[in-house]
Order: C-alpha cells, then structure tokens, then sequence
C-alpha cells in the first residue's frame, strides 16, 4: 500500500507539472498531500471541506459534530497544505444543527451547502485581486 501511495502521488506531482493551470481544484481526495506537492502549489491550490474549519478536521465532521452537539456546522473551502484541513480559509457557510438532525439529515444539508460554496470559492480565487496575508484571504489594494 505504501508504494501504492507513493506511485499515486509521483504520478499527480507530475501531472500538476505538466498542467498550465492557474489553479487546482481538489473534491473528494480525502488523503493529506506530502509538502513536496503542496509547495509549489501554494496560492494555488484549494480543497471543500465538509466542516466549518478549524473544526473537526479530517474524516466523519458530521460524527463528531453530532455527538459533541454543536449548534452549527458548516462548509469550508481552503488552501491546501500539506497539514490536514489547516491551510488558509477561502470561503466559510455555517450550516445550522436542527434539534431533530440526524448524522445524515446534517450531512445531506452539508452537502448542499458545499455545492453552492464550493463554486463561489473557486470564482474568488481565480479573481487576481485576492491573496494569502499570513493565514487570511485579502484583497489586495487598488491603486
């Protein structure tokens, strides 16, 4: 399995290479990215996440969001980085947790609310007036 991996990562490190994108749009990937490929993206590559960032990162949100008994989840859209869910936030939308949900009422919820902001996140992101200031997106001054 780990050469597995290792070969999937060669392979997707030499794809983005040959790519000439102005940004990576990852969905779905579910594995954290080995700084060798994350790197050279930064700025540029971006992932949804099915949680409102920074919390409950990783794998089943809804679980833990459930069980813990928040009042509110959510989606976000962020950079990647080689360090899970971490990277700077693009886009954020609560979702609120209803008295009666239930993991999958919450993730059906969820869901619909990644796909109108997951859109949205990519559109400012390819707008050049936007940047990465410490861990915030800015838009950048206008002269």
């Amino acid at each position: 399995p780990g050469r597995d991996r290792a070969a999937q990562e060669t392979a997707f490190a030499a794809t983005l290479d040959e790519l000439s994108t102005d940004l990576v749009v990852l969905a779905r990937y579910m594995r954290i990215l080995p700084e060798s490929i994350t790197a050279p993206w930064t700025g540029r590559m971006i992932n949804i996440h099915h949680s409102f960032l920074p919390a409950f990162p990783g794998a089943r949100p809804y679980h833990r969001a459930h069980q813990r008994g928040v009042k509110l989840i959510g989606a976000t859209a962020h950079y990647v980085t080689a360090e899970l869910d971490a990277g700077p936030i693009v886009l954020q939308s609560a979702v609120p947790v209803l008295e009666h949900d239930t993991v999958d009422t919450l993730a059906a919820r969820v869901l619909l609310e990644e796909h109108r902001l997951y859109p949205e996140a990519i559109r400012l992101m390819l707008d050049e007036g936007w940047s990465v200031a410490g861990r915030r997106l800015v838009r950048a001054a206008v002269s």
